[in-house]
């Protein structure tokens, strides 16, 4: 029921509500938790605002999303192809939408019911909102700005969805070390069974992976 912000720069206008509110609150170097578009809002808070954040815990998140299919991708050669698509998305019905869905949910989850969920938030959220936030993450480019974060920074990736169109662990690893290569301290884990919803496919080894983050960085944060 909340009227939708019109904006230009709807991440932007995230990223600095979000380091208001840490500011507003006094909070002390939160540890910063993000899958996808807030992995992505993660690491743009934590590389603008260095002394502001905690760790990063970032899953399936990166600093420069059209990379991961072309490594030669630039923000200039990439917006045209991002503009089509966020006007696209912005008079789509919602019978397009339902359609347009069907074509990347199978690389969201694996499981039924998961995949009934994601759906939905997809046909209940705002389309025009979606677009443009969709239009701006494909647009920003982040990987040189990653430098200044000073914090560690734990990723966790997916690729099996992309098994069928040559990508490896191997290869996957490398677009990944490839993007995270300016982070100062960076710890990257990729799972060979889950989909993009990582916590949904492989809650297990998620949650393995998210108790050794919090230990390792607990002792020297936090006392």
């Amino acid at each position: 029921g909340t009227p939708a912000i019109e904006t230009a720069e709807y991440l932007k206008t995230m990223r600095d509500e979000l380091i208001g509110y840490i500011k507003d609150n006094k909070l002390k170097k939160p540890i910063l938790v993000g899958h996808s578009l807030g992995g992505f809002l993660s690491l743009w808070i934590s590389a603008v605002e260095p002394d502001l954040v905690g760790p990063n815990f970032i899953v399936d998140a990166l600093p420069f999303l059209p990379a991961i299919q072309n490594p030669a991708a630039t923000v200039e050669t990439i917006k045209p192809m991002a503009a089509s698509m966020r006007d696209m998305m912005k008079n789509a019905t919602p019978e397009q939408i339902k359609q347009s869905q069907q074509y990347y949910l199978s690389t969201m989850a694996s499981s039924p019911d998961k995949l009934e969920l994601i759906g939905r938030w997809g046909l209940e959220s705002h389309a025009p909102t979606v677009a443009q936030a969709m239009y701006e993450l494909q647009t920003i480019d982040l990987r040189n700005d990653v430098a200044a974060i000073n914090v560690p920074v734990t990723v966790l990736g997916a690729w099996i969805a992309y098994k069928d169109y040559g990508v490896t662990h191997e290869s996957a690893l490398k677009n990944f070390s490839d993007q995270y290569q300016h982070v100062k301290n960076v710890t990257i884990q990729l799972t060979d069974t889950a989909k993009h919803f990582i916590m949904y496919d492989d809650p297990k080894w998620f949650f393995e992976q998210m108790d050794k983050f919090l230990s390792t960085n607990k002792n020297r944060y936090y006392q």
